[in-house]
């Protein structure tokens, strides 16, 4: 099956209108008995004693399929087979299948028109003849088979038989077995069409939750014979997400957030002297016109309702730049005799990428670096902070943000335990707050804050220090500031005095003391509570809240409450006193990111967000999906929760032009995704759609399980721990664009690609290897040689070698043994992303289905054919996106090359025409 772009030919995709019956009774059809998400009807060809037009021409046969609706009894071409070159009878690859969301009844006509296609490449075919059937009769017929004679267009001469055979995926078929003869490239071998009990691939109780993230799948139906001359049968499907949409538009809405938040905190930073409240004016000038931008584009996206997908053809819109190219999920469902069933997904998708602000400049990984270097050479404006410091400063405001709040809640719920009376809610609401407040004090123990206190001093009017301070050494340049007089407490940073560096540690650590004194307090109580006596016993620490702590009434029923309410209230003072400062020191350092090279600083924030964007939305598709696929896999389940997921990305771009820039963004886009963990709750809802939640510099993805499916997860990922996932990028240039990148350009970025994700992908490894059960692990490495496998791909990636698509396919099997997701990439998710796909999938069904090795360039044929998704007289051109006449049934026809220098040909031939033409008349 080719990779979809804007949907298939008309043939079988414009389903026509379920009619709906009127008060008569008119229109009534009996519907087809069917398992509820599995197709509603499947067939297999097959024919004999075809009639050639003629004398001794060997035939080259196609069978397309029309359908003949009954209430409208209009004729739609639905679909067609392969074509099976040089024999009368045929027997076809190609099945034909029908959706569980497409309109077909009992009633219903299928129309059967065979052909003799004597040029394939300029689809130049003649009629043979047809044959048509209801679909009820082939139901009710005797082991669901029928024999039709193949008539010509008057209806008169019969010129062969076709036999129509409905198939059932994973059905026992009585023992009985059907054998067809077929001669294939002058080799006759008999195949034999028996199936076993398949084991289920997946509960079909979870079809609901898959449905709810893929919608319009496109099926294809195949058969392909074994090497013990059996016959297998697979299922190809490909569905569009609608998280293509969802995820960019939640991603959206919390940076949004994030920046309006910013924003507000730089206006909040307090009075500056002139130089940094101008910068302050002209960084906040332009980050209101990004979150202006954000908001638009959030606007324009919530209007998109149509497709579930981006085409290739929009990928330089504006307002679609946030949303990830062709993604869909290229499903392969093998049901072979004498093996389990198996299930092979790969997610393909367009190279995560910024096309709308183009590549003149390069991408991400090289407009970063430059960016970086720039900013650490140029600092007389601002002081620099390191990419560390500033997404430290980020983590801290972020922690701040979180933890707050839950303190002031835990501190609530202490008091209404006090007021209560009650001992072990008490005790446990002391608890709670114990450790956040803990938390929140690790908080603020970073050099960092230290270092962004005194920088925001000395930006302060009037606090001027002769050498400015510097985030590195920050230690050094604050002891060589005399300890001044100390600060008075309302202040919140000092203005016109000298500075106090050890003000800060009296001020976080009061909030320490604050908690040790209500601990004492709440002991003390409980102490007296159980003794029902009291002595007037004293704060044994002496320090604040310790005059609260002698006035405890000594009576049993003292009142808890107003015993506590003044050292929570002390707390929370200390705790806002700490919250202001921090903020806005390290508000100050993020001041200072935005505050070089405004328009360039913003733009790579939004190139990043573009990039990370496409990537998310493809990541959490494919987990979603491999979560599904694996619930009831306990060693999957185990690796998730204990070690995490490997995501493997196949890159298929060249390093040359335009791509290589696209491949600098889709290497920072994929790396990015380590800053994303998963979280899986139970859904309250039928909303099962995944939430997003976090900062740019952490998300936290929700998945959404019906109940029946979360109450099947071990325990450590139902109490909410996070699952992390560990992204690998392997990039081969296979394209003409990549032959000339080889011979007169450069190929180091992909060989530092490649050499710097086996590392991650070596790392993961080990820490599969020791964090894994041993039991797990002596039962996984007999199944596998991964060592083996890492060796001979880090061999491979050494080489050197031109266009080595062997790393493609060794990081493919390791990603497979270890559980992973995989991705397939390219420019649009097309061309190079369809090839690939096809030649992976025969390759695992000879691999490990025993395909027959005769028949794997025909099924390579079968599954990249144009004509089996119903395009015959008219091709659409995926890059052009117009139909014409006459043309290639293959996209992959004519190599790019070959027309680049035929035009150049045709140019010249012009032009010598020309002079001829003058020439003569002259």
């Amino acid at each position: 099956m080719e990779i979809k772009e804007e949907g298939a030919s008309e043939e079988g995709q414009n389903f026509l209108p379920t009619p709906q019956a009127n008060d008569t009774g008119e229109f009534q059809f009996t519907s087809i008995q069917k398992t509820p998400n599995e197709p509603q009807l499947e067939f297999i060809l097959a024919c004999k004693d075809l009639v050639a037009p003629v004398r001794d021409r060997k035939l080259n046969t196609l069978v397309q399929i029309s359908v003949i609706h009954p209430a409208e009894q209009g004729l739609t071409r639905y679909s067609s087979t392969e074509i099976v070159e040089g024999t009368r009878d045929p027997l076809f690859l190609t099945g034909v299948t029908f959706p569980s969301e497409y309109p077909i009844y009992e009633e219903t006509k299928i129309k059967l028109t065979v052909y003799d296609v004597k040029d394939k490449s300029y689809d130049t075919r003649s009629f043979l003849g047809y044959a048509s059937f209801k679909v009820g009769d082939l139901l009710k017929s005797k082991e669901q088979v029928l024999t039709l004679s193949l008539r010509t267009s008057d209806g008169g001469k019969v010129v062969g038989t076709i036999q129509v055979s409905v198939v059932k995926m994973g059905e026992i078929e009585d023992g009985e077995a059907d054998h067809i003869t077929t001669d294939v490239q002058g080799q006759k071998c008999a195949l034999v069409c028996e199936c076993t009990a398949p084991e289920s691939v997946s509960r079909k109780d979870n079809l609901p939750f898959l449905n709810a993230v893929l919608k319009n799948p496109v099926c294809k139906l195949y058969r392909f014979p074994t090497s013990d001359n059996k016959w297998m049968q697979i299922r190809e499907q490909m569905s569009e997400s609608i998280l293509s949409f969802h995820i960019p538009k939640e991603l959206i809405s919390l940076q949004i957030k994030e920046d309006l938040c910013r924003n507000q905190e730089l206006k909040e930073l307090g009075e500056l002297s002139p130089h940094w409240d101008n910068l302050r004016k002209n960084v906040l000038t332009h980050c209101d016109q990004m979150v202006n931008m954000y908001q638009d584009i959030l606007t324009e996206l919530s209007k998109e309702t149509g497709s579930s997908f981006k085409s290739s053809s929009s990928k330089g819109e504006k307002t679609l730049e946030f949303v990830p190219i062709n993604l869909h999920l290229q499903r392969m469902h093998v049901h072979s005799p004498h093996l389990k069933d198996a299930l092979y997904d790969v997610i393909t998708v367009g190279a995560p990428a910024a096309h709308f602000q183009g590549f003149k400049n390069g991408g991400l990984r090289k407009l970063l670096h430059r960016f970086e270097t720039e900013r650490r050479n140029t600092g007389y404006q601002f002081i620099y902070y390191s990419p560390e410091n500033t997404a430290k400063a980020k983590e801290v405001l972020s922690n701040i943000n979180q933890l707050q709040p839950l303190i002031a809640t835990h501190a609530d719920l202490l008091l209404n335990s006090a007021s209560q009376h009650s001992p072990d809610s008490l005790k446990n609401s002391l608890k709670m707050l114990s450790e956040k407040t803990e938390l929140f004090v690790h908080a603020f123990k970073d050099q960092l804050v230290r270092s962004a206190l005194l920088a925001l001093y000395t930006a302060r009017p009037g606090g001027v220090l002769k050498k400015p301070p510097s985030p590195k050494n920050s230690t050094e340049e604050t002891s060589s500031q005399g300890p001044p007089p100390p600060m008075r407490r309302q202040d919140s940073i000092p203005h016109h005095s000298d500075y106090d560096e050890e003000e800060w540690d009296r001020v976080w650590a009061h909030v320490g003391k604050s908690l040790n004194c209500i601990i004492a307090m709440v002991d003390k109580l409980i102490e007296r509570d159980g003794s029902g006596e009291g002595d007037d016993g004293s704060d044994k620490d002496g320090e604040k809240g310790h005059s609260l702590g002698d006035s405890v009434i000594t009576h049993p029923q003292e009142d808890w409450y107003e015993q506590l309410y003044p050292l929570i209230l002390t707390l929370k003072d200390c705790m806002g006193e700490v919250v202001n400062r921090a903020k806005q020191s390290l508000t100050f350092v993020l001041l200072q990111e935005l505050a070089y090279s405004l328009p360039q600083c913003l733009m790579l924030t939004l190139r990043r967000d573009v990039v990370f964007s496409q990537a998310l939305a493809g990541l959490v598709c494919g987990f979603i999906i491999k979560l599904h696929t694996s619930l009831y896999d306990p060693g999957f389940l185990e690796q998730l929760h204990t070690v995490g997921l490997i995501v493997q990305y196949e890159g298929l771009l060249s390093t040359y032009s335009e791509e290589i820039g696209m491949l600098e963004d889709m290497t920072v886009g994929i790396s990015d995704l380590k800053k994303v963990a998963f979280k899986i709750t139970e859904a309250t809802s039928n909303d099962v759609l995944p939430v997003i939640t976090g900062r740019r510099e952490h998300y936290v993805v929700e998945v959404k399980l019906p109940g029946r499916m979360f109450e099947s997860l071990p325990l450590q990922i139902k109490e909410g721990q996070l699952l992390h996932v560990y992204p690998v990028l392997f990039n081969v240039g296979i394209n003409e664009q990549q032959t000339l990148a080889e011979r007169f350009g450069d190929v180091s970025l992909q060989e530092s690609i490649n050499q710097e994700n086996f590392e991650l992908l070596k790392e993961y490894y080990t820490v599969f290897m020791e964090k894994m059960p041993p039991d797990y692990i002596s039962h996984f490495q007999e199944q596998n040689d991964l060592k083996g496998l890492l060796e001979n791909l880090h061999q491979n990636i050494q080489a050197k070698k031109r266009k080595n698509v062997e790393i493609m396919w060794l990081a493919a099997t390791i990603c497979r043994k270890l559980n992973g997701i995989r991705f397939t990439c390219c420019k649009s998710a097309k061309d190079r992303t369809s090839m690939s796909v096809t030649l992976e999938q025969c390759s695992i069904l000879r691999d490990e289905h025993q395909l027959h090795k005769d028949f794997f360039i025909r099924a390579l044929d079968c599954m990249r054919s144009r004509q089996t998704q119903g395009a015959l007289n008219e091709s659409d051109d995926p890059e052009t996106g117009c139909l014409t006449d006459n043309k290639p049934t293959s996209r992959h026809f004519y190599p790019v090359a070959l027309l680049l220098v035929s035009s150049h040909l045709l140019v010249v031939w012009l032009i010598l025409s020309l002079a001829l033409l003058l020439a003569k008349y002259q």
